[in-house]
């Protein structure tokens, strides 16, 4: 039984993958902080926070909405990601690209069930 939207494991690794992005942000030079990091940050803490959101409606397709928002920001930081390792190829961006990806798998899944249930 989940209390909240804080026990959805979903939830618990975008909060990590935030914490990455920081890292990462932290190793690049400061002429992209108002570009990339900003760009990375905003759409990084975008994911744990449509997640938040969407639970907190208590309506199953309000829920859903903001769980597709938040897959499409995943979208955004898996680009920007690319973009950044494209630019600055001397960070390890494995443990990112995979998280993100399995971001991507739970909130497809999460969705789909979400969808499976409400019709």
């Amino acid at each position: 039984m989940l209390n909240g939207y804080q026990d959805l494991l979903v939830w618990q690794k975008s909060m990590l993958l935030v914490k990455l992005v920081y890292k990462i942000g932290d190793t690049l030079p400061k002429s992209e902080q108002f570009i990339l990091i900003s760009q990375m940050l905003r759409a990084a803490i975008s994911i744990p926070s449509n997640i938040a959101e969407g639970w907190s409606r208590n309506r199953r397709l309000e829920f859903i909405r903001f769980l597709e928002i938040a897959y499409a920001s995943s979208c955004e930081l898996e680009t920007q990601i690319l973009i950044c390792e494209d630019r600055y190829n001397e960070i390890n961006y494995l443990e990112i690209h995979s998280l993100i990806n399995e971001i991507q798998k739970m909130l497809s899944k999460l969705i789909y069930n979400q969808k499976s249930t409400s019709s």
